[in-house]
């Protein structure tokens, strides 16, 4: 990792592994997955899975594609997702009456429960980061505000 104080790229320094905002990024994801697996193996869950799970604990009744935007996922990488949390009996599939062409993702009695989890786990998440919650709200923001220029700039 960089020293303290290490200055990103400019236009007339060298773009290496300790300066590219690319593979920091890749470090803390990768990392924050590594604490998030112990925390998830004991519910029997994937991270992949606890996003779903989250998605729906925060608006239930969720169409495929609605989910996929939300989560930034496709729906190739969803279905599979979906199909192994309807088989652990956290989540039904049901077809929308109005179009059959579209599924309908509920959370099952099992899901919903499950949600009492999510405080657990994300004190034990917020302790392993060391961040205060302002601090880590700040981080949100900076990372969705970048999120959206990113996605901007591929349009």
């Amino acid at each position: 990792m960089k020293a303290k104080g290490t200055m990103p790229a400019t236009s007339q320094s060298p773009v290496t592994l300790d300066n590219a905002l690319c593979f920091h990024l890749y470090a803390a994801s990768h990392a924050m997955t590594r604490v998030y697996r112990p925390l998830l193996t004991r519910l029997g869950l994937s991270y992949p899975q606890w996003l779903v799970l989250m998605a729906l604990w925060q608006q239930d009744g969720q169409s495929v594609r609605a989910l996929g935007e939300r989560l930034l996922l496709d729906s190739g990488t969803l279905s599979p997702l979906l199909k192994r949390l309807e088989k652990a009996g956290l989540v039904a599939r049901s077809r929308v009456a109005a179009d059959e062409r579209q599924l309908d993702i509920r959370l099952t009695q099992a899901g919903q429960a499950l949600q009492s989890e999510a405080a657990t786990i994300g004190q034990a998440i917020l302790a392993a980061t060391r961040l205060t919650p302002a601090a880590c709200g700040l981080l949100v923001q900076d990372l969705e505000r970048l999120i959206r220029q990113l996605a901007s700039a591929r349009a």
